[in-house]
């Protein structure tokens, strides 16, 4: 009898051993996870990522590439307007292209550091490390993590973080509301730690390139492309309806529609609240783009007038976004003088003021001295400015801008969410 207690109680403290064992707890996946980004060399995936914003939920196809110590490549296609927007980081500065329009900013920013991306894995592991809260479950083949949503954004509250147990490797991401409803669900095809990438995979003319003519591709651009020239020229004048900015802070170089200014560091945008529309700013910029000739966009080779914009100029109708913050009104709809852009503007007051410009802009690539990456979900943001801040962003061949010297970037971000599921009237 006591021989069989012996070997019972001997079977239950291996059973509770090799349990044990086979077990991790929430410290010790953070400890791994710390370790796993400590010797991050480089990864690549590919996601879906849904949207849950409006009435009709929106895909996105998510492309994201990492490279040591700061090369980053996020391409967002959304596939029903066969459009892709590609954020590029490399030594040359940040970048926000749309290859099939011929359109490109160029800002510096030390972005993603200072803020989190739903599809960037270093992200994903601050959000658990960070949250002395979190909360652990598991499946058959992942850690679920339950931890605070630290995003640009007040209707994101909590998400939802799914690691496979072979690896850490994402698998899924859901972001939720105050009501617990998911808003953003982010589901991994791939992902793959070490990734061999071409040397030119982070080169911000191969992307154009390669963005023009395979705009849903997945993965960087291989090798053979385009030869890379250099480093965008942010000195030199270019045609357009954005304002340049040089390399000096506040030195300006263009205007939109030679009537709204676009805002570089604090300067004010014309008619953007005041709804002042100088002339004399108009001719001065003028005068200094004869006085610099050549129009033709020094980062992608490509000049104003070529076919692809010739396809989206034209009137669009006036957009008006869906979303407005309580206790603001739209003033007037103030008329610009026809400059070749359609350039229309919507001025709002109240509780905030702002003003939200659209225009169709001629092909030019754009240099800002600085500037903050904003997600306003499946389309990115520039954004700019200090005292007074300006959201500048493209959807569907039309660029917006919202100016606004009182308004919160959350607001902007919803505000520019809103209008990303409009069309033209």
């Amino acid at each position: 009898m006591r021989r069989i207690s012996w070997m019972l109680a001997m079977v239950m403290c291996v059973t509770l051993l090799l349990a044990g064992c086979g077990k991790k707890s929430a410290d010790d996946v953070v400890k791994d996870l710390s370790d796993v980004v400590s010797d991050l060399n480089s990864y690549h995936g590919t996601a879906l990522m849904t949207l849950h914003t409006g009435d009709t939920p929106q895909e996105y196809k998510v492309d994201i590439s990492y490279r040591k110590p700061s090369y980053y490549r996020i391409a967002m296609t959304n596939e029903k307007k066969d459009v892709t927007q590609i954020v590029l980081r490399n030594d040359e500065g940040v970048f926000v292209l749309t290859p099939s329009l011929n359109k490109s900013f160029r800002f510096k920013s030390d972005w993603p550091n200072n803020q989190g991306q739903v599809y960037l894995y270093e992200t994903l592991v601050r959000s658990i490390i960070g949250d002395a809260s979190r909360q652990l479950a598991t499946d058959d083949k992942s850690y679920v993590f339950d931890v605070a949503a630290n995003y640009n954004s007040h209707a994101l509250v909590r998400q939802k973080i799914w690691l496979s147990k072979n690896n850490y490797a994402p698998t899924q991401v859901q972001v939720s509301d105050a009501n617990a409803k998911v808003v953003v669900d982010l589901k991994f095809d791939q992902f793959a730690f070490d990734t061999k990438f071409d040397k030119d995979s982070f080169d911000m003319e191969r992307n154009m390139a390669s963005g023009k003519t395979n705009a849903g591709s997945e993965g960087p651009p291989s090798s053979g492309a385009v030869d890379s020239s250099g480093p965008l020229d942010t000195t030199g004048t270019l045609e357009g309806t954005t304002g340049v900015t040089s390399g000096e802070a506040g030195q300006e170089q263009g205007t939109v529609g030679d009537d709204v200014q676009q805002p570089s560091g604090e300067a004010k945008s014309d008619g953007a609240v005041t709804g002042d529309t100088s002339k004399s700013q108009a001719a001065a910029n003028a005068e200094e783009q004869q006085q610099t000739p050549g129009t033709a966009d020094a980062a992608t080779g490509t000049s104003a007038g070529t076919d692809a914009a010739e396809a989206v100029l034209g009137e669009f109708g006036l957009i008006e976004p869906s979303y407005t913050p309580a206790g603001v009104q739209i003033k007037d709809t103030p008329e610009l003088e026809d400059n070749g852009t359609h350039a229309v503007m919507l001025r709002y007051s109240g509780t905030y003021n702002y003003t939200i410009v659209e225009a169709r802009p001629k092909d030019r690539a754009v240099a800002l001295t600085a500037g903050e990456l904003v997600d306003i979900g499946g389309s990115f943001a520039v954004l700019t400015g200090s005292e007074q801040q300006t959201m500048t962003w493209m959807n569907d061949g039309i660029e917006f801008r919202i100016t606004s010297a009182d308004l919160p970037v959350s607001e902007m971000i919803q505000i520019a969410a809103s209008i990303q599921e409009q069309s033209g009237k």
